[in-house]
């Protein structure tokens, strides 16, 4: 634990690097209280870099950025994050268009692929330094499913603003098998690893409250 840390309170909330509703949703749903403030990082990976360093080089990055712009506000902590879906190595990001998003999940039915959300906590003491860095994964299984679904699927638009072109709390449900590992993960955020390092930070009081 911290000695010096500061409870999340309405009065010193949780500042959310991120402009994501599904991460807001997940910390609000914790009962935490969360201002919204996000930085505006580039989100592509550099030729030839590696998954873990890209996701790394993203979360530090945004993590810098909400730095600055805590200067005079008052809170516990900072929370950035970044979500990839991996496959063959490969990174999908958020698509383009709806053909870009039918492309991108076309290559994830039938088979089973790896989500990786990285997230870091900062204090207020050292915004622009992560007290806490961390990386979970969880595996997606799809089912097979014809080119008609994924098409009409990419068609309602529900992927585009999302990593590999779906949402598992959506319509995208249709085509998940299984998850192994943490579903929230998947949404955006795990929760249980976070509520972990939220408290190992002595930025929790009795907890839930």
């Amino acid at each position: 634990m911290c000695p010096t840390a500061t409870i999340i309170s309405s009065d010193t909330p949780l500042l959310l690097g991120s402009a994501s509703p599904r991460r807001r949703e997940i910390l609000v749903g914790l009962g935490l209280p969360v201002h919204v403030l996000p930085s505006d990082v580039p989100e592509e990976p550099a030729r030839n870099e590696p998954p873990a360093a890209y996701l790394e080089r993203v979360v530090l990055d945004k993590l810098s950025g909400v730095a600055r712009l805590s200067a005079g506000l008052r809170f516990a902590a900072i929370l950035v994050a970044d979500t990839i879906v991996l496959a063959d190595g490969d990174i999908l990001g958020k698509p383009a268009d709806v053909e870009h998003a039918a492309e991108l999940v076309g290559r994830l039915v039938g088979r089973t692929h790896t989500v990786y959300t990285g997230y870091a906590l900062a204090l207020p003491a050292a915004p622009a330094r992560a007290a806490k860095y961390r990386v979970v994964a969880t595996d997606v299984g799809m089912r097979a499913a014809s080119n008609d679904e994924v098409a009409r699927y990419a068609r309602t638009g529900e992927g585009l603003d999302k990593a590999g072109a779906y949402a598992a709390q959506g319509i995208g449900a249709f085509l998940i098998e299984r998850i192994s590992g943490s579903y929230t993960n998947v949404i955006g955020l795990p929760a249980c690893e976070l509520v972990q390092d939220l408290r190992a930070l002595g930025l929790l009081g009795g907890f839930p409250t």
